[in-house]
C-alpha cells in the first residue's frame, strides 16, 4: 500500500517538471523567432540662432585706395650750396615753415650790384628829365631848333626805361635772395629727404630736394558697378552721399567722409566708374598707399530677414539653410544671400521667416529630416 502511494506521487511529479520544461523550451523558442528592434540613430547636437526681420542699410562695397589732397615735389628755384636742412624726416609741416637754407652771399652780392645800378639809373633818368625841362622852354622861346629839344627828349625817354629796367632787375635780386630760404607751400608730412646739406643745386633740377603729401584732408578712390552709376547720381544731386571706410575683414569704420568726385566716362575694360571721396582725416587716421574697405550708403532696406553668416551652407544646388522644426527635426531651406552685414547675412530669396531657428554649429552631421538636440547656451527659439 506504501510503496503504491509512492509510486503515485514519482509519478504526479514527473509530469508536472514534464509539462514545466515544455514551457519553457516552447517559451525560449519564440523569444528566439523574434527580431530584435532597430534602434534610431541618436539626435545630432547643434547650435541655432534665430532670423532677424529689421531695417538694415543698402550699401555698396569696394576696395578703396588712400590718395593724397595734395602732394608737392619741393625743388630749388636757384642754384647754390644747401647749407641746412630744418625738418625731421616724416615730421608735420605747415605752410611757410622753413625746409632749406641755401648759402645766400652770392645773391646778397648781386642785390647790392642790383641795388646800386638801379640808384645810377634812376640819377640818370632825373638828370635826363630836367634836361628835357630845360630845353622846352627854350624851344618855347625859339632859342633852340625842334631837333634839338627832340635829342634831349629821346635821352630822357631812354633814361626813364634804363631806370625801370634796374627796378626790375633790383626785384628780380631780391626774389633770388628770398629764394635761398625753401618754405613749405602746403600743409602736409614731408618724406625722405633726397639731398642733404653740403650738396649743390639746380634751380627746377629734375631731382626734387623732398616731396610733401597733404593728408588733412585726404581722398579715398575706388570704382563702383556701372549699374549704381544712375542711383549714385541721383542721390548726390538730393545732398551729400555718405561714405565709410573700414580695415579689410573689420566692420568697424574707421572713418567718414562723401563723396567728391564721380569720373566722366566708364571704364569699358572692368565695366566700372572711378569714385572719389574725401575725408577730414583731422587724426591723419588715413595715409596715403593704404586700402581700405569703402562702404556707401544708398538707403535703408526695410523688413529685411537677416540669419548668421556660419547658418548659410553651400551645396550642389546652391546655398542653403537647415531650419529646427517643432518636432526637432530639420529641415532644408534654399536661399539666395544678397550681401553681408557684418556677422549677419541678408537674404534676397528663401522661405525662412522672423524668428525661426536656423543651424550655426553642428551642419555637417545633419541631413534632411534628422532628429537634433539644441545645445545648451544655444537659442531654442
Amino acid at each position: 500500500m506504501t510503496r503504491g502511494i509512492r509510486y503515485a506521487v514519482f509519478g504526479s511529479l514527473a509530469v508536472v517538471l514534464a509539462a514545466g520544461a515544455l514551457v519553457a523550451y516552447l517559451s525560449s523558442d519564440s523569444r528566439a523567432r523574434e527580431k530584435p528592434a532597430a534602434k534610431g540613430p541618436p539626435a545630432a547636437l547643434v547650435a541655432v540662432a534665430p532670423a532677424l526681420q529689421q531695417s538694415v542699410p543698402m550699401r555698396l562695397q569696394a576696395i578703396g585706395n588712400v590718395e593724397a589732397y595734395s602732394s608737392v615735389a619741393v625743388k630749388s628755384r636757384v642754384d647754390g650750396q644747401i647749407l641746412e636742412v630744418q625738418f625731421r624726416e616724416g615730421q608735420e609741416v605747415k605752410k611757410g615753415e622753413v625746409l632749406f637754407r641755401i648759402d645766400a652771399r652770392p645773391f646778397e652780392a648781386a642785390l647790392r650790384q642790383a641795388e646800386a645800378q638801379a640808384q645810377r639809373d634812376i640819377a640818370s633818368r632825373d638828370q635826363a628829365a630836367s634836361q628835357e625841362r630845360r630845353y622846352q622852354e627854350l624851344l618855347e622861346k625859339n632859342f633852340v631848333s625842334k631837333d634839338a629839344y627832340a635829342q634831349y627828349r629821346t635821352n630822357a625817354q631812354t633814361a626813364d626805361a634804363t631806370s625801370r629796367a634796374s627796378q626790375a632787375a633790383l626785384e628780380n635780386a631780391k626774389l633770388n635772395l628770398e629764394y635761398t630760404v625753401i618754405r613749405s607751400p602746403i600743409d602736409g608730412y614731408v618724406g625722405r629727404a633726397l639731398l642733404q646739406a653740403g650738396n649743390m643745386v639746380k634751380a627746377n633740377d629734375t631731382i626734387s630736394l623732398v616731396v610733401i603729401n597733404q593728408v588733412k584732408p585726404v581722398y579715398v578712390s575706388f570704382a563702383i558697378p556701372e549699374q549704381q552709376l544712375a542711383t549714385v547720381r541721383d542721390l548726390m544731386r538730393k545732398g551729400p552721399l555718405g561714405v565709410d571706410v573700414a580695415a579689410p575683414g573689420g566692420d568697424k569704420p574707421i572713418a567718414a567722409g562723401r563723396i567728391a568726385f564721380l569720373d566722366n566716362a566708364v571704364d569699358q575694360t572692368t565695366g566700372t566708374i572711378k569714385v572719389r571721396a574725401i575725408f577730414d582725416n583731422a587724426d591723419a587716421a588715413l595715409w596715403p598707399g593704404q586700402y581700405y574697405t569703402v562702404r556707401v550708403k544708398l538707403y535703408d532696406q526695410d523688413n529685411a530677414i537677416l540669419v548668421p553668416s556660419r547658418a548659410v551652407q553651400t551645396g550642389p544646388n546652391g546655398q542653403f539653410v537647415y531650419v529646427v522644426r517643432d518636432d526637432m527635426t530639420v529641415e532644408v531651406r534654399k536661399v539666395v544671400v544678397a550681401r553681408s552685414e557684418g556677422e549677419m547675412s541678408v537674404l534676397a530669396e528663401g522661405a525662412v521667416a522672423k524668428g525661426e531657428r536656423v543651424v550655426v554649429r553642428g551642419a555637417l552631421r545633419l541631413a534632411p529630416g534628422a532628429k537634433v538636440t539644441i545645445a545648451d547656451g544655444a537659442p531654442a527659439s
